[in-house]
């Protein structure tokens, strides 16, 4: 059923609906902070955004955050299935034409990505990273997942990427077989302000006395190979690492038996507050993600004015454009860290600005936001075309 119009003001607001993220207000990672950033930013731009969030026993339930609508799903499936299970759920309810746009985050549910298409809503599927390559999956997920891959790119209307490079390596696979496509980046604050160092002092530390890495406990992340390498630097400045230790698998189990004296595992941080500071005094940021596309991490890092020194993969020097901050192995990564470490201050500040400038031309949240707004309004006038003449294919679907 086409929209209603409301009247002499115009046509009415066109609707997306996120999927994907456990929810907001955002306090897991990066699928949610994205939401929660962008979604406040359309709304203000004149889009109705609604966000199906999952429905944690005993949590807040809000119906509104910073304008958007909140709907939930109750989880009941159990282990990894619990995801497929919620955006599953989450599609079968975004399939009553509210709609003009359903946007699902990850494809981990692609098989259902149909349902919202048969009522006239686009669907949009963002693939973050190439998840069948994720050495925390087994090899059961590991199949599903790379058959889901497949899946998404004949069930969405349209495949949105965070990095180009990423586009580059689905589209060498799937050839035809994807549909329209548009490549959207994430986006991250800046902070110009030097912050107060306060939080730093709870940590026992000092601005500038130590090395930084906030990640994932996963082989993909190279975290075994950062210690390896700022342990036989041999700088004398800690390595603080933000991962969380709760509840280790075995690859976290071998990396903390390892590690030396000279890394500190402070557990996951995510309050602001401290994050920031932590990051922005940091004398260097040790980047090791290598399978996904646009990681929020490190646009966090730039954006907070740091030098950061990155595994070499095609999705990383999208990100950061710099030529040699970059290593392969552990090797490498020792020569870059007793390189820059020791390098002076005025070389580093002159790096740390231009990371912090590339994030605001580039990878600001309000002109990521400006464009997403106008492919929302594209699409949802593409998909009421297609409900007011259903018989109609091709420009109007």
């Amino acid at each position: 059923m086409p929209p209603q119009e409301s009247g002499s003001s115009g046509p009415a607001r066109p609707r997306i609906a996120f999927l994907g993220a456990r929810g907001v207000p955002a306090r897991y990672g990066g699928f949610e902070t994205f939401v929660e950033e962008l979604g406040a930013r359309l709304v203000t731009r004149g889009v109705d955004v609604t966000v199906f969030c999952e429905a944690e026993r005993g949590a807040p339930r809000p119906a509104v955050h910073d304008g958007m609508q909140l709907e939930y799903v109750r989880p009941w499936a159990p282990g990894p299935a619990r995801t497929i299970q919620v955006d599953v759920d989450g599609l079968w309810r975004a399939a009553l034409g509210r709609f003009d746009v359903v946007y699902l985050l990850g494809y981990g549910a692609a098989f259902a990505a149909w349902l919202p298409r048969l009522t006239g809503a686009r669907v949009w599927i963002n693939p973050d990273g190439i998840e069948w390559q994720r050495s925390k999956w087994g090899w059961p997920a590991r199949v599903w997942l790379r058959a889901m891959e497949s899946i998404a790119c004949r069930a969405a209307s349209r495949v949105v990427f965070d990095n180009g490079a990423l586009e580059e390596h689905i589209a060498a696979r799937m050839g035809a077989l994807l549909p329209e496509t548009s490549v959207l980046a994430y986006g991250a604050r800046t902070l110009p302000e030097r912050l107060d160092p306060a939080p730093l002092a709870e940590l026992g530390l000092a601005p500038g006395a130590y090395d930084l890495l906030v990640c994932r406990f996963e082989p993909e992340n190279h975290v075994a190979e950062i210690v390896e390498a700022h342990a036989r630097a041999g700088t004398g400045r800690p390595l603080v690492a933000v991962a969380g230790t709760d509840d280790p698998g075995p690859y976290a189990r071998s990396v903390l038996a390892s590690a030396g004296d000279g890394t500190r595992f402070v557990g996951s941080i995510y309050d602001p507050a401290v994050l920031e500071p932590l990051r922005q005094h940091a004398r260097l940021y040790l980047h090791g993600h290598s399978v996904g596309g646009t990681n929020p991490s490190l646009l966090e890092a730039m954006g907070a004015g740091n030098v950061v020194l990155a595994h070499d993969n095609a999705f990383n020097r999208e990100v950061l454009g710099a030529s040699d901050v970059y290593w392969r192995d552990v090797d490498e990564l020792v020569e870059r860290i007793r390189g820059w470490g020791g390098s002076g201050a005025d070389e580093r500040n002159a790096l740390g600005r231009a990371n912090l400038e590339r994030v605001a031309q580039r990878y600001s949240w309000d002109v990521l936001a400006d464009d997403y707004a106008a492919l929302v309004r594209s699409d949802a006038a593409r998909a009421r075309a297609r409900r007011a003449h259903p018989g109609t294919t091709g420009a109007a679907e």
